[in-house]
């Protein structure tokens, strides 16, 4: 805490300064200054690697911009600098909102912002790099130093952060042979050169040394709960300080255990081991062992995950905290001198298909994430701070700071829209015109998403199986994630597929097909859901789609067709059934309008098409898509994709739509519901946040 520190050295000297003039005489003064002033033209400057107080006077009054760590505290420009800071992740927050958030965040008492980087955000295809539009780092860091505020990189290449495959991208996965992610696998150790070879570079001149706001460097996230291959973390080191240099502190999150920290710290390359634990744990002995894995004087106090809230996955819940319960638990750190990041400070959004997952007791056990990332963080999801939280943890952080924070901002207004009339503009096999589809792959056994090269979203899967008298079983050993299931006569006058039931990652039973009186053979459609991959654990390489042989009435189904399904992800704005199921609300495939907008509600998926018209610029407001009596599926607000919903599971009933999604004038609404449409074939725009949305009987996750 800078305002409980000794008085400065600095102020001290300069004290003594004056005295001492004051008693001698001119012609001994003009003799001492021309004396000094030859002492310090030939004499060497002081080593900067010393951490003496001295040493400190010289860089400031030389303007050297450093930061390091020196007598078990952050030192920045030679003076004792204390983090109070917050995780803030610029790929869940628009960037028209970026801005907003930051000064939240500085009204929160806050002074660095620590974000991961995704790879999968930047690289989504080999070679497709993306540093624009969201993924514009570069501009956010920028913005970050112009708010006054220093910042804590999180490069990876692994960063969990309940992001889908923990930041890696999907195309890591179609590698033959298979990677060993997280590991000194020489191949995997190839493309991470690769990577960090892009990246680091474009944040060199951000470094604190360089003029930039960035005075600390990640190397892997939590690597202690993982693994323990040191190789690999020292061949982090070394491709971050030849990139990078030397100058920059780089830092290890882990644990506050011994066995994690010991596995998870890389000694001997100089390399600052911080600790995060549950809030709540007493942090002054987790410290205490912090120090072990440091080197002597460079173990600042520094919890870099102090979390304020929790994550939620589909089905539970929503995760909460009590605000002074975490407040007091800061207070704890803040008051004998400790640095802390709070995890988060605000949360934002899972946008598009970038949401993770997590299991349980085996990778079956599958628990994804929702849409929302609000973590029960101080600053919402919405960016609203008149809370409980936000003003608890506000007023221990003024306590220990010198800077009087500024005002707290108010909530930004919200419209309710209100209802919106959809019509089924499409049914997905319709759109995809299977027989003349150009994106097919076939194969003799089914293969994996990552393999077709369909990163995200749906794969359909075709086979087809002779008849028989009576209905026959279906069974998938191996889906990920869910798989919704359809039959046909093969000949194309028997009608369209009938749905069949679905099968489940995590219940994974038998399926009774529906029994067809077919000439010919039986056409199976098996279309699998990638619900988001495994983020945290040793599950981690999490491939989708059918991974296992299929079987009916026990016999293995060979000589299968894979479609690809387009629907764009967060930062991909490639060619999507979605901009073409909403074209002005027309049928892509029958080029017409569907005739059947309330008959034949089923559970083929499907695409619903509406608009509503802003009268005004200033009526364009935040607001939340109401998606109570929808089935499952996905929402697209003028072709931006908004995420993932699941009402019947909950406990999220509406998504988030930021006002820079809307526009002055008329507004598209796409929904592509997988199973049981609104009997209205209607939603609505609100004015709240609801996560009311409670477990049912027919909730099979079981978390």
């Amino acid at each position: 805490m800078r305002d409980h520190l000794p008085p400065s050295t600095t102020t001290t000297m300069k004290n003594k300064g004056r005295f001492f003039f004051s008693t001698i005489n001119s012609t001994l003064i003009f003799s001492l200054l021309a004396f000094l002033a030859l002492f310090a033209f030939v004499a060497p400057l002081p080593s900067l690697s010393s951490h003496s107080p001295s040493h400190h006077r010289h860089r400031k009054k030389l303007n050297i911009r450093k930061f390091e760590i020196a007598d078990d505290m952050f030192w920045k420009d030679g003076e004792p600098f204390r983090i109070i800071g917050g995780d803030l992740h610029y790929f869940r927050v628009l960037p028209e909102y970026w801005e907003d958030r930051l000064l939240r965040a500085k009204a929160l008492g806050l002074n660095t912002i620590q974000t991961y980087v995704p790879w999968n955000l930047h690289e989504p295809s080999p070679g497709d790099l993306k540093f624009n539009g969201i993924a514009d780092i570069v501009s956010f860091l920028r913005l970050c130093q112009k708010l006054g505020f220093f910042v804590m990189l999180r490069p990876g290449p692994y960063i969990c952060a309940e992001w889908d495959l923990g930041g890696f991208p999907a195309w890591l996965l179609a590698t033959e042979p298979t990677l060993r992610l997280r590991s000194s696998d020489p191949m995997y150790l190839e493309l991470v050169d690769k990577w960090w070879g892009i990246l680091l570079p474009v944040v060199v001149p951000l470094l604190y040394g360089n003029g930039g706001p960035i005075i600390m460097v990640q190397i892997e996230n939590e690597y202690g709960s993982y693994a323990d291959d040191k190789a690999y973390l020292h061949h982090l080191v070394k491709l971050a300080r030849r990139h990078l240099g030397d100058d920059i502190i780089l830092y290890t999150t882990d644990g506050g255990t011994r066995v994690i920290l010991k596995k998870g710290t890389i000694p001997g390359d100089n390399v600052y081991s911080a600790v995060d634990f549950s809030t709540g744990d007493q942090p002054w002995p987790i410290f205490k062992l912090q120090k072990e894995f440091n080197a002597p004087g460079k173990s600042p106090p520094l919890s870099s995950e102090f979390y304020t809230g929790w994550l939620t996955h589909w089905g539970e819940k929503l995760a909460k905290t009590d605000a002074d319960f975490t407040a007091a638990e800061l207070e704890k750190i803040l008051l004998r001198n400790g640095s802390v990041v709070l995890y988060m400070a605000h949360g934002g959004t899972n946008f598009g298909f970038f949401n993770g997952a997590n299991t349980g007791s085996d990778d079956s056990d599958y628990k994804p994430d929702l849409t929302s990332y609000d973590y029960d963080a101080p600053i919402r999801e919405t960016g609203d701070v008149d809370n409980a939280k936000f003003r608890a943890i506000r007023r221990v952080i003024e306590k220990y700071t010198v800077a009087t924070l500024p005002p707290i901002p108010a909530n930004n207004e919200k419209a309710g829209y209100g209802f919106v009339q959809l019509e089924k503009t499409s049914k997905l096999f319709d759109i995809i015109g299977i027989q003349d589809n150009a994106n097919v792959v076939e194969s003799f056994n089914p293969i994996s998403m990552e393999s077709v090269g369909q990163m995200h979203g749906f794969l359909l899967y075709i086979s087809e199986f002779s008849t028989r008298d009576s209905a026959s079983t279906l069974s998938i050993s191996k889906v990920h994630d869910r798989a919704q299931v359809f039959v046909s006569c093969h000949s194309k006058d028997q009608g369209r597929p009938i749905y069949a039931g679905n099968i489940e990652r995590w219940s994974n039973k038998e399926l009774k097909l529906p029994h067809l009186k077919c000439v010919s053979k039986i056409s199976l459609f098996v279309l699998v859901e990638n619900m988001g991959r495994i983020n945290y654990g040793p599950y981690i390489s999490d491939r989708k789609g059918m991974l296992s042989p299929v079987y009916v009435d026990g016999r293995v189904l060979h000589n299968w067709k894979m479609f690809s399904i387009p629907i764009h992800n967060l930062n991909d704005q490639s060619s999507s059934i979605i901009q073409l199921a909403g074209n002005d609300l027309t049928t892509v495939h029958a080029g017409k309008r569907m005739k059947d907008q309330c008959a034949n509600i089923s559970n083929e998926p499907a695409f619903y098409t509406g608009s509503f018209t802003i009268n005004s610029v200033n009526q364009v407001k935040d607001t939340f898509l109401s998606v109570d009596g929808w089935g499952k599926g996905l929402a697209f607000i003028n072709n931006f994709n908004l995420g993932r919903y699941w009402p019947t599971f909950g406990p999220q009933c509406n998504l988030y739509v930021p006002a820079p999604l809307l526009r002055h004038g008329s507004n598209t609404v796409v929904l592509f519901e997988l199973e049981s449409p609104n009997t209205d074939l209607a939603v609505r725009f609100v004015q709240h946040e609801d996560f009311s949305c409670s477990q049912t009987s027919s909730n099979i996750l079981e978390i």
